[in-house]
């Protein structure tokens, strides 16, 4: 049985397409995929993205736990502060990624996939075995909208006496939103495109919601579904897991060295830093397409003779660019910025060139 979140109904009564996603009914679009994509890149859309999970770790142990299962290092945290990290396994790959906030000394609050809350849950529980802080899984009691695009933080602030223009980027603030208080107020989000994240108790998913639509009006606010979510994180070069990065994937091969800080101990460091020393055999890389094609998820790369060189993760037809773009793992020498490669689209082998990402 899939679940729905709080605002389920509203996506109905708007007209949205609900699809299954990540055990959840969700809405993959509204008015279509190209119009949502433009109004976040353009001007601002909200998303419902409350089927994110939502875990409280506290105590006095708190940062010891989160320092050992996550690669980023929590020192640089300061209260008020938010950080990209992921789960590592045993083997060096990724369980999830994720982000931690740091509510206070002894409360961090993280957001993990909705795909994996149970698998993080176990994870993260198994380790604190060891450490005793207190762990509370929120994600059933949450809700979480995004507000995304250049007219984001004008949309919010005409309800809300928290200034948001001093919340930089991967900081947050706790306050109230059309008349909603104990809302966590994040900057942060998927699309590459600015605003906030905000999180709040369920009960008051549709009055945020609709008070949020009739101040972005004036701006051209609508809302957006997964479809758009995609392509909009595809082309900042964002990964998303189960695609480009997960268990079978480490993160120096995913692109997330930058947040695999050596300077302390966490799970399977030894592998990850012998990794670092000998270097990966595959990276995860953006290509763009140099004819017309759309490249998907699973189709094959190859080389000028044909020998299958990796595989694509992550591809669409960029709306911004009009070409198709991609995310893949490519073996070594192939990965390298300005090499071409050749996708493999039923039977054809199209050309395409290694890029730096983002692609817009």
């Amino acid at each position: 049985m899939e679940k729905r979140t709080a605002l389920y109904n509203k996506h109905v009564e708007l007209g949205a397409k609900i699809v299954p996603f990540a055990g959840f009914e969700m809405p993959v679009q509204y008015s279509g995929v190209t119009e949502e994509h433009f109004a976040v890149r353009e001007k601002v859309g909200i998303f419902d993205v409350s089927h994110m999970g939502q875990f409280f770790v506290e105590g006095p142990t708190a940062k010891e736990l989160l320092q050992f299962v996550t690669t980023n290092n929590l020192d640089t945290l300061s209260d008020g502060k938010a950080q990209y990290s992921c789960l590592p396994n045993e083997n060096g790959g990724i369980v999830d990624d994720l982000i931690v906030y740091k509510m206070a000394d002894e409360k961090y609050f993280v957001v993990v996939n909705a795909s994996n809350i149970d698998k993080d849950w176990k994870h993260i529980s198994k380790y604190n075995e060891k450490f005793g802080a207190k762990m509370t899984n929120a994600s059933d009691e949450m809700s979480l909208i995004a507000i995304q695009g250049p007219k984001a933080l004008e949309t919010l602030q005409k309800l809300t006496s928290t200034n948001l223009s001093e919340i930089p980027y991967y900081h947050f603030s706790t306050g109230e939103i059309a008349g909603v208080s104990q809302v966590i107020i994040s900057n942060t989000g998927y699309t590459g495109s600015g605003g906030f994240e905000i999180y709040f108790d369920n009960k008051y998913a549709e009055q945020l919601w609709n008070e949020i639509t009739s101040a972005g009006e004036e701006f051209g606010l609508i809302p957006c579904g997964l479809a758009a979510r995609d392509t909009l994180r595809l082309e900042k070069g964002f990964c998303l897991y189960g695609n480009d990065i997960d268990d079978t994937t480490s993160p120096l091969e995913g692109g997330l060295g930058w947040i695999t800080k050596m300077d302390k101990d966490f799970v399977a460091k030894e592998i990850i830093e012998k990794q670092k020393a000998e270097g990966v055999s595959r990276k995860l890389i953006g290509f763009e397409m140099l004819e017309k094609a759309i490249p998907r998820h699973d189709y094959l790369v190859v080389d000028t003779d044909g020998n299958t060189i990796g595989k694509v993760t992550s591809g669409t037809m960029s709306p911004m660019r009009k070409i198709g773009v991609g995310l893949a793992y490519v073996d070594n020498p192939h990965n390298k910025i300005g090499s071409e490669i050749f996708i493999q689209i039923r039977n054809k082998n199209i050309p395409a060139k290694v890029v730096k990402t983002p692609f817009v």
